[in-house]
């Protein structure tokens, strides 16, 4: 059986309880080692087989997984985040299902929601936005036509874009072609929730020079939209005029 396992955006106690459990019972891990914290290892039993997915191709990683079912073995991938995001774990289910090899998976918690934590803001304001955009800019590997950065742009909603930071004059120039002003207020996280996270407030326009200033060339998400700034209506969730399944508005 092999358990494809989300293991948070960085701090170790951000994987999930089944997530630990999981890693506490395998007898072989292949996590990526380029983005999973190490220190979640320490969870793993003695004698654990443990191998960095980031030295692998897909091709080695599926022989390792093969080896370890014909001896009956529990393998955990463990990716980094959420593994249905950017997680390429698409190729890996294919090959499983190709070989009648069992998975399943346990969910984590996104880089995007680490970096909405570490900003302590809320994606989806009332007024403001209500559509959040996970994405990333065209770069060696290209994006679907239709997903372009300008024209998922012209929507005005929040932004939320992995795997871009070396890309940071494109990503200006097609969000301000998209219908962005340039002063539209922006992030960049640096390893949400790591002990070294770092977090890097400016505008659109600038991003770029904020990641050059801050050293920041990689494991980071940048942020854009009114979200960052704006004010904002309050919500009737809890305004005391509306009223609810749960209670009547006030007289």
């Amino acid at each position: 059986m092999v358990h494809i396992v989300g293991a948070g955006c960085g701090a170790i106690d951000l994987i999930t309880l089944r997530g630990k459990r999981l890693i506490e019972n395998a007898d072989v891990i292949i996590y990526a080692g380029s983005l999973v914290n190490p220190e979640l290892l320490s969870y793993a039993k003695a004698g654990c087989a443990v191998y960095d997915s980031a030295k692998m191709t897909l091709e080695e990683i599926v022989s390792t997984v093969q080896a370890a079912e014909e001896k009956g073995l529990t393998t955990v991938r463990l990716h980094t985040g959420d593994p249905a995001l950017y997680g390429a774990i698409g190729e890996q289910i294919c090959a499983f299902d190709r070989l009648g090899i069992a998975y399943d998976i346990t969910p984590g918690v996104s880089a995007f929601s680490g970096a909405a934590a570490a900003l302590k803001a809320e994606y989806t304001l009332p007024d403001v936005s209500q559509t959040v955009i996970i994405t990333r800019a065209a770069g060696k590997t290209p994006v679907p036509e239709g997903e372009e950065l300008r024209k998922l742009a012209s929507h005005g909603a929040t932004m939320v874009l992995f795997l871009s930071t070396g890309l940071l004059d494109k990503v200006t120039a097609e969000l301000t072609a998209g219908g962005y002003a340039p002063e539209t207020p922006a992030a960049i996280v640096y390893k949400a929730s790591w002990p070294d996270e770092k977090i890097c407030r400016c505008k659109l326009k600038d991003l770029r020079k904020t990641a050059e200033e801050n050293n920041i060339r990689k494991t980071a998400l940048i942020l854009v939209g009114p979200f960052l700034e704006s004010e904002f209506s309050r919500s009737h969730l809890y305004d005391p005029a509306f009223s609810t399944e749960f209670r009547e508005a006030e007289k």
